[in-house]
C-alpha cells in the first residue's frame, strides 16, 4: 500500500490515492478519541469505586458497647483478620454474632471432620462465592492441616483438582453437588456415609452452609481482606 512506511507501519501522512488517506484519518481520530474517552471512564470508575464508603464502616475495639465487647475479645484470640472480616458485619448484632461464634467453634475445632477435609469444604464454599476474606483466612489453615497447594492451586483455578485422596475426592463432590445443585446423588451419597459415616456427612453439610452464610454476610457488606492485603481473587477472573 502507498501510505504504509518502509517497516509497513500506516502513516497517514504519506500520499495516497482516492481521498483513502483522508478517510484513514478520519478512522484514526475516532479510535484516538474513543480509547482516550474509554481511558477517562475507566479511572473514573476506579476512583468512584475507591471512594466509596464502606457499607459498615470498621470497628475498633474502642468504639464496642458493653455487649459487643465480650465477643470481640473471644474473636480476637481466633481469628487472623481480628474483628474484620465477617466478624465486623456480626458485631452490629451480637447475640447472632455469639451464636454463630459458638457455632463456628464446633464446625472448626469440635467437628467429626478432620481438620484437612474441613478446611477444604471451607475452601470449596469460599471459591464458588468468591468470598475473599474466606480464602484468604483458610488457605494457611488448610495447608497446615495437610492439604496439597496443588489441590488449592486448582481450586482457586475453578478446576476439578487433580491427585486427591479418596476422602477429598468425596468432599469434592459432596460440597459441590450439594452447593451447586442443591442435591446429592445416591451415589455420592452413599460414598460418603461409607466413607465418612453419618455424623461426618452432617457435620460436613453443616459446615458447607454455615460459611455460605458467612459468605452472603460478606458479600453483602462488600467486606474485603485487611487493609495492605492483596485480594486472593483479582478482576476479572472467573
Amino acid at each position: 500500500m502507498k501510505n504504509q512506511d518502509l517497516l509497513g507501519r500506516w502513516n497517514p501522512e504519506m500520499p495516497d490515492q482516492g481521498g483513502t488517506a483522508m478517510r484513514r484519518v478520519f478512522l484514526y481520530c475516532c479510535l484516538t478519541v474513543v480509547m482516550s474517552w474509554l481511558t477517562v471512564s475507566s479511572i473514573a470508575a476506579d476512583s468512584s469505586a475507591a471512594a466509596k464508603p464502606p457499607r459498615f464502616p470498621q470497628l475498633t475495639m474502642e468504639q464496642l458497647t458493653a455487649q459487643q465487647k465480650p465477643l470481640a475479645e473471644q474473636i480476637m484470640k481466633i481469628s487472623r483478620v481480628g474483628i474484620g472480616g465477617p466478624y465486623n458485619t456480626l458485631l452490629r448484632s451480637p447475640v447472632l454474632g455469639q451464636l454463630m461464634f459458638d457455632l463456628l467453634h464446633y464446625l472448626r475445632w469440635n467437628s467429626s471432620v478432620p481438620l484437612r477435609l474441613n478446611e477444604f469444604a471451607i475452601l470449596i464454599t469460599g471459591r464458588l462465592w468468591r468470598s475473599q476474606v474466606e480464602w484468604f483466612a483458610h488457605v494457611p489453615v488448610a495447608i497446615k492441616a495437610g492439604l496439597s497447594p496443588e489441590i488449592i492451586a486448582d481450586l482457586k483455578a475453578n478446576k476439578r483438582p487433580a491427585n486427591m485422596k479418596p476422602d477429598e475426592e468425596v468432599v469434592y463432590d459432596f460440597v459441590m453437588e450439594l452447593s451447586t445443585k442443591h442435591e446429592v446423588s445416591d451415589q455420592t451419597f452413599d460414598r460418603a456415609k461409607k466413607l465418612l459415616g453419618e455424623q461426618q456427612v452432617v457435620d460436613l453439610t453443616a459446615v458447607t452452609g454455615t460459611y455460605v452464610t458467612l459468605a452472603m454476610l460478606m458479600a453483602m457488606a462488600e467486606q474485603g481482606v485487611p487493609p495492605g492485603e492483596e485480594p486472593p481473587f483479582k478482576v476479572g477472573e472467573p
